[in-house]
């Protein structure tokens, strides 16, 4: 085999592709006078991570043809002022998406406020109705994250129908709801977790893996079945011995691509995917809430 066999899969050009097509959709929807909304809420915060982000995204959705308005809620706020601003945004109707922020204060649960969110508004698919809607195949606002990594499976061209599909990673905000839109288009889906045996034993029987587990470097050459599409949904911190710290996925890159089909990077691959399937999610929010006011 070559040294690099597999196709990358480029989360930054796919990103790319789908900003695209929400800035033609954002563009029809002005043109029969919608316009698109998303409201974000922060708490003061020193997470500049958190602050730059929302810049960012604002940024993004000017770029867009979106509207964009960050709420800010002072540091010490509690969850009665955090969930009342969330419920006025849903009585907005000049409003069409809703995401909060994280993190929250300590002691607001971020799930209690989330859930606040109206289905209709929810860009980020966290409150339980939409996951609810994701599992019975209705249609809805998904997961950021489940979303990109769907579209970044569906770039292959591959007919999902029939074939053997790996979830490592059982979390709430992305291996449930991937398991579940992977069995929507036909795969037979494996869910694994931390307490599941034998891994590479299933592993290397997936045409598609997804590693969503967050252990740095999990899925290493020997667990990938040749050809397989795999999809790195990690993100982790690690130090190396010369005490650089650096990014790195669920997957070992050099030794997974010279075994696998296609295969997505860290950084550059399900990361910028999410940032644009969030500002689909917007779009397809505000065209939503319209067709449900006609």
């Amino acid at each position: 085999m070559n040294a690099q066999s597999a196709t990358i899969l480029d989360g930054r050009e796919l990103a790319q592709k789908l900003r695209e097509q929400v800035r033609q959709k954002a563009s029809a929807l002005r043109s029969q006078g919608v316009v698109p909304r998303l409201d974000a809420v922060i708490v003061g915060t020193k997470d500049n991570a958190a602050r730059q982000y929302a810049e960012r995204q604002g940024e993004e959705c000017t770029k867009l043809g979106l509207e964009y308005k960050l709420h800010e809620i002072h540091a010490g706020a509690g969850f009665d002022d955090i969930a009342g601003r969330v419920l006025l945004l849903n009585e907005n109707d000049a409003v069409s998406g809703i995401m909060v922020h994280l993190p929250l204060p300590k002691g607001v649960d971020a799930y209690r406020v989330q859930r606040l969110i109206h289905p209709k508004k929810d860009i980020e698919g966290v409150n339980p109705a939409n996951i609810g809607n994701v599992v019975y195949g209705r249609s809805s606002l998904m997961p950021c994250t489940a979303l990109a990594t769907m579209r970044m499976i569906e770039s292959t061209n591959i007919d999902l129908r029939g074939k053997t599909a790996v979830v490592v990673g059982a979390g709430n905000v992305v291996g449930k709801p991937l398991a579940v839109l992977l069995m929507r288009a036909e795969a037979t889906v494996i869910s694994c977790n931390k307490f599941t045996p034998s891994l590479s034993e299933l592993t290397t029987r997936a045409d598609i893996l997804i590693a969503a587990a967050g252990v740095p470097e999990l899925v290493r050459a020997d667990m990938v079945k040749p050809g397989a599409v795999v999809v790195d949904v990690g993100v982790n911190r690690v130090s190396k011995q010369t005490g650089e710290t650096v990014t790195v996925g669920d997957v070992c890159f050099d030794e997974v691509s010279k075994v696998a089909g296609w295969i997505s990077p860290v950084p550059g691959g399900v990361g910028p995917m999410t940032v644009a399937a969030l500002l689909s999610n917007a779009v397809d929010a505000s065209d939503r809430n319209r067709s449900s006011d006609d």
